[in-house]
């Protein structure tokens, strides 16, 4: 069983991330091959980087860094559910993103993205750089167009077709992520 961890990644008040990011946790949640959490960065609140070394050192003195870290290490796959500002994606998950280093390494994540007609598609190819560069491994999208005509009193309620999609996606990482798992193992044991 795989430690999934959604992560929200939108921290503004009158944000959709959350009610979708709760949306997409039960959906894994229902599911026998992940242990499901659900992360809201507004939540854990973390400052802008703010340690005095790089991460790759492993040297962290704040403990909301150290609370982190933690968190990050203990799971075994991530999805970002994400939003579209200006065609990118937001502060608050390129600085979560950030704190960490060896943390993220061979890890698959997924994508879920929303937002108008491009469904935050530009903000996804915007992220992959960024999250390929920590050795997170894409394992897919799930992309929600005009997200608001699904929200229904601040809870997210889509049609049946991008549960099927956010399933796909979820057999997808799940087939990765045991892969990753066993390799990650393999290198500690070497």
């Amino acid at each position: 069983m795989l430690k999934l961890q959604t992560i929200v990644a939108s921290t503004r008040p009158g944000r959709a991330g959350l009610s979708i990011g709760s949306w997409f946790h039960d959906v894994a949640a229902a599911r026998k091959d992940f242990q499901a959490g659900l992360i809201d960065l507004k939540a854990v609140n973390l400052p802008l980087f703010d340690e005095p070394h790089h991460p790759r050192m492993l040297q962290y003195v704040h403990q909301h860094t150290k609370d982190w870290s933690a968190t990050i290490d203990a799971a075994d796959a991530f999805v970002i559910v994400m939003p579209e500002y200006n065609h990118g994606f937001t502060a608050s998950i390129k600085n979560a993103l950030d704190y960490l280093s060896h943390e993220w390494a061979d890890k698959p994540v997924g994508f879920v993205s929303y937002g108008g007609v491009s469904a935050g598609t530009r903000a996804v190819q915007l992220l992959k750089p960024v999250t390929s560069a920590l050795g997170l491994v894409a394992a897919g999208e799930v992309n929600i167009p005009f997200f608001a005509q699904y929200r229904k009193d601040d809870a997210f309620a889509p049609p049946e077709s991008f549960t099927d999609s956010a399933n796909l996606m979820l057999d997808r990482i799940a087939k990765v992520g045991a892969t990753l798992k066993a390799g990650r193992k393999e290198l500690v044991a070497a």
